[in-house]
């Protein structure tokens, strides 16, 4: 049974979440308790699944699964003329840490919500929308097909669109929702657009033999601006930021967690399209490319920075700062593609650059999703973001106050939490390849604290305030969910070598190894 059950954890991993979601209706019908249970049992099954997944890649290298195959690796039928033509799940290593960050997420997101969300109506469908979020997610990052990967992409993204205007008795979350959902069509069509021309000339969907085809000729290059623009724009980075402040202030703030790493998936997707979908063929372009990513990623973090200074709404502040550190992620993979065609600067100090990127992604899911929950606490309580009305919450919310000053410390890069980890590796190895571009990276490392540090004094300190005089703690769900991040965040500061062999490292010769994953497939008949 065990066994039978680890053979399709990635049937599993989609199918848990895709059918938690349709039931939950059927569930609030007979009663609220029992659609609660439903949702824990939904969110346990989902994260014991991914971290099952990902442990079994990280223990022994990439897992395939081919629906409808006689063997789930049976990727080419006998009779397919050498073409795998069956929907495949790859998951390497790099998949395996979106799925980790995905799986410790969406759990304590679900906690959570349980109580952020108990005043709210049509919870049916704000939890349907929410599996249906992390089955998209979780999808992205583990498909090994174009057009799959388009699929799960709209489907995180209506979700997405929906669970952002939820509360539709607020204009602003209307217009957030719109906003989103408009720039997920024009998105997705770029996106569907790329794969048409992919397939028009390779006739295929699978992105190892799409890979194993590509000539790149000037449709391919087409192509490659089709994917890589909108998957930017999904990540948040600078300029195609805008939608970001608007999106990830006017959802709710479990939502507004969730949505970061819906916009990680996306960058797992533009990773994917530069190194494995088109790899080699870059190889007298790599410089190019990578340095459109460490612009992107020096924009980003000091755009996103210099924005969330002024701000008075804590979320909002909190959106530009996402914005920010996805620059660190972009920053750092950007120098290793730099130097990728040059194998001594790519092992001295390329490599590094990449794991510091990479590490931060997962680091960013947590203290960032754990700094939105804590301005969800505090919303859930006094009824407002607007940091000149708060002031004395430390007294009452004790917990929430220390979880928001984990997450801040972790994300201005404070030791001994995870932001420091990730930032270090980032400064040592930019450093080597552009001194200012680090000097630049720890600047925005020192704003980010000063930023935090007006935002703890406005809401956690002084006398008080008597507006606030019968603020509480909020419900053990919330603070659950707060925990379960805040402990990563520690955890991955205490011991992050460990993180970085085990995962990270990993991960970074996953998404080099362009041969190997082609090979996964194209090898398994």
């Amino acid at each position: 049974m065990m066994d039978s059950l680890a053979l399709h954890l990635p049937a599993l991993l989609v199918a848990i979440p895709l059918f938690t979601a349709f039931l939950i209706p059927l569930a609030g019908r007979a009663g609220g308790t029992v659609r609660s249970a439903l949702v824990i049992l939904g969110a346990a099954l989902t994260s014991l699944a991914g971290l099952a997944l990902a442990a079994r890649v990280f223990a022994g290298g990439t897992v395939l699964y081919v629906f409808g195959a006689a063997a789930p690796h049976a990727a080419i039928p006998m009779d397919s003329g050498g073409i795998p033509i069956r929907i495949i799940f790859q998951v390497d290593a790099l998949g395996a840490l979106m799925v980790v960050i995905a799986a410790l997420s969406s759990l304590a997101i679900t906690l959570y919500s349980l109580a952020a969300e108990s005043r709210q109506s049509g919870k049916d469908g704000f939890y349907s929308m929410l599996f249906l979020l992390v089955a998209g997610v979780l999808g992205m990052v583990s498909t090994g097909d174009l057009f799959n990967f388009f699929v799960f992409l709209e489907i995180s993204s209506l979700a997405g669109a929906a669970l952002v205007a939820y509360r539709i008795d607020q204009g602003e979350a209307v217009e957030g929702g719109l906003k989103y959902a408009l720039l997920s069509t024009v998105g997705a069509l770029s996106v569907l657009m790329a794969i048409g021309i992919l397939f028009a000339q390779y006739n295929a969907l699978n992105i190892a033999t799409v890979a194993s085809r590509l000539r790149f000729g000037a449709l391919d290059m087409i192509a490659l601006v089709l994917l890589a623009v909108p998957l930017a724009m999904k990540c948040g980075a600078v300029p195609m930021h805008f939608w970001t402040p608007d999106t990830y202030t006017t959802a709710p703030s479990s939502i507004t967690a969730l949505l970061v790493v819906s916009s990680q998936a996306s960058l797992y997707g533009l990773f994917r399209i530069l190194f494995t979908l088109y790899g080699d063929l870059l190889r007298f372009n790599w410089a190019v490319f990578g340095w459109f990513l460490v612009i992107l990623g020096a924009l980003s973090a000091f755009v996103g920075v210099t924005m969330a200074i002024p701000q008075k709404d804590v979320k909002r502040l909190m959106a530009y700062h996402a914005v920010s550190q996805t620059g660190y992620m972009l920053l750092g993979v950007g120098v290793g593609l730099a130097v990728f065609a040059d194998a001594g600067a790519l092992a001295a100090y390329g490599k590094t650059a990449m794991a510091g990127g990479l590490f931060h992604i997962i680091n960013h899911a947590m203290y960032k999703g754990l700094l939105f929950l804590t301005a969800g606490a505090v919303f859930y309580r006094t009824g407002t973001r607007n940091l000149n009305r708060l002031g004395g919450l430390g007294h009452a919310m004790p917990w929430t106050m220390v979880f928001f000053m984990i997450g801040a410390l972790a994300i201005a890069g404070i030791p001994p939490f995870n932001g420091f980890a990730s930032k270090l590796l980032i400064y040592e190895s930019v450093f080597r390849f552009s001194p200012f571009l680090a000097i630049l990276a720890m600047v925005v490392s020192i704003l980010t604290l000063a930023s935090f540090v007006k935002v703890f004094h406005s809401m956690f300190m002084g006398p008080p305030r008597a507006e606030f005089a019968g603020v509480r703690e909020v419900p053990a769900p919330m603070i659950a969910g707060m925990a379960i991040l805040a402990a990563f965040v520690i955890l991955a500061g205490l011991v992050p070598q460990a993180f970085v062999d085990r995962m990270i490292a990993p991960a970074v010769n996953a998404l080099v190894d362009r041969a190997g994953y082609i090979a996964a497939i194209l090898g398994g008949h």
